[in-house]
């Protein structure tokens, strides 16, 4: 008899929490990124993501009806019109700025200046909304123009100056602009609601249900970009030090999100620019470590699960992770030596990889079980592992992703 969603759910959350846990699941778990593959399998371009709503829909519910990993990274629906009213700065996608067959871009920009440090921790609201969000459109130049709010003051002379600020053009501006874009989002709430919701009534458990970056991360993603952040490390390392944990602090103030069906928070996280190629290990231990291990152990004391991506190359810092608790986290690798990694890891933290994208892309159905066996066999045994690509599966071939998923619920069941 096939099985409900509900209990696909069940099964498949059961399979991944025993294996993060460092329990012995029924089989390796294999988890794999969806994203734009599902345009490429389903004949429709990348674009449908953001301007086709129904034509994405019924992609990923093919792909995902096919494919059957035991839980998805999905690339949700987001409306590109919505996203062409406010003309991000930081943001390229399908159809606008990017071929419409390619997926999205992500680019930094100087948001937060060499001598704005202390404007920022000095009060973070206020220069998000008049500087940051300045910035980050021209169209949204005008909220430059607000007051700062601690300004006004409790009479009318607080009144009469937020009146004269909101008749300023180009402030006027930036409000109507938010306003056109928020109504043009808020018409599709309820199909995006539905896209999530279809993912579930699949038989996928939701993977993630928040996200929290290490400080380091969202300074030279966000805030000052790579290029800046590099400079800071030499010309003030101190304040550099002071804004990470600023950042940790607010970072462990928000909300915690809430637990899935299942009682489980699964928290996404990547490790990008602590990654062997970008910082020494003297930087790294100085300006990346201190703020990201307080972050996960935090994460990790509150009852929730970090499942940290490590982009790029971490073969040289696997000791690290040995000092965070057993079974606490899942380290998703990219371009590190995985069997390395085992045997440091061995039965402390789950590691999840790293079939390369290149040789499901390139390789043949036969490649693509070899490499997967030799993962099995090595990575997989006794247990703490999970099976999923390297990195992204936009361009690999459907026969070898298959290949990839199939082989492993045949082949990676504990004896």
């Amino acid at each position: 008899m096939d099985k409900t969603a509900a209990q696909l759910r069940q099964e498949r959350e059961k399979r991944v929490m025993d294996a993060i846990r460092m329990r012995i699941p029924d089989r390796v778990p294999v988890i794999s990124a969806i994203g734009y593959f599902a345009a490429k399998y389903a004949g429709i371009p990348c674009s449908a993501a953001y301007y086709d709503y129904d034509a994405w829909y019924a992609a990923y519910e093919k792909t995902l009806r096919d494919f059957q990993p035991d839980m998805v990274y999905q690339q949700g629906f987001t409306p590109g019109k919505a996203l062409e009213i406010l003309e991000p700065k930081t943001m390229r996608w399908p159809g606008y700025g990017v071929e419409p067959n390619q997926g999205h871009q992500a680019i930094e920009i100087d948001n937060l200046k060499a001598d704005e440090f202390d404007r920022y921790m000095d009060d973070p609201s206020d220069f998000m909304l008049r500087v940051f969000m300045s910035r980050t459109s021209d169209k949204m130049a005008g909220l430059a123009l607000l007051p700062k709010l601690s300004d006004l003051g409790g009479g009318p002379f607080g009144i009469q100056m937020l009146a004269m600020a909101f008749a300023e053009p180009k402030l006027v501006k930036a409000i109507s602009t938010l306003q056109k874009a928020g109504r043009e989002m808020r018409k599709w709430r309820t199909k995006i609601d539905k896209f999530n919701q279809m993912v579930l009534d699949m038989g996928f458990p939701q993977f993630l249900q928040g996200a929290a970056m290490p400080p380091y991360d969202v300074i030279s993603h966000s805030l000052r970009g790579m290029s800046g952040t590099m400079f800071d490390m030499f010309r003030q390392p101190d304040k550099l030090i002071e804004l990470c944990e600023f950042i940790l602090k607010q970072t462990l103030e928000r909300p915690t999100p809430p637990p899935n069906e299942y009682g489980n928070t699964r928290i996404f996280m990547t490790n990008t620019r602590g990654s062997d190629d970008f910082l020494s290990k003297k930087q790294f231990d100085t300006f990346y470590w201190p703020t990201f291990k307080k972050l996960v152990l935090a994460l990790v004391e509150r009852g929730m699960t970090p499942c940290i991506f490590f982009e790029g190359k971490f073969t040289s810092r696997l000791e690290y992770l040995l000092e965070f608790p057993k079974g606490s986290i899942l380290a998703r690798f990219d371009t590190t030596d995985i069997f390395r990694a085992k045997e440091v890891l061995r039965d402390h933290i789950c590691i999840e990889g790293n079939v390369p994208s290149s040789l499901l892309q390139m390789g043949s159905v036969q490649d693509v079980k070899d490499h997967c066996k030799k993962l099995i066999d090595v990575v997989g045994k006794g247990g703490g592992y999970i099976l999923s690509p390297r990195s992204s599966t936009d361009e690999v071939k459907p026969e070898n992703l298959k290949a990839m998923i199939e082989f492993t619920k045949e082949y990676g069941v504990y004896g």
